[in-house]
């Protein structure tokens, strides 16, 4: 296996050849909310068997780093709304606390 699916993923939104509206709606609020819910999830699971608490931050906050990276490819965009902006602001500030 090369990587290419993952690179080719990451390059295209990075570049702006996925379009805003699959990017925003699809990849943030679809896929992005499902697995933050998800990560938030095993967090709880693992903290409640008894876990160290640092364990289930770390699973928290694993995905950070996809979630900036969401907010930047739309930050980049050119044809973006203010609205659309707002919107993943917000929705990093909830998935950061959920």
């Amino acid at each position: 296996m090369n990587g290419q699916p993952a690179q080719n993923f990451f390059s295209r939104r990075w570049r702006s050849e996925v379009p805003m509206r699959t990017v925003f709606w699809r990849d943030m609020l679809g896929v992005g909310t499902a697995v933050n819910v998800l990560a938030t999830f095993v967090a709880f699971m693992v903290a409640s068997q008894g876990a160290s608490s640092w364990i289930a931050v770390t699973i928290h906050f694993a995905l950070l780093p996809y979630n900036i990276f969401l907010i930047a490819v739309i930050g980049r965009a050119s044809p973006r709304s203010r609205l659309t902006v707002i919107g993943s602001f917000a929705w990093l500030a909830v998935m950061t606390v959920v």
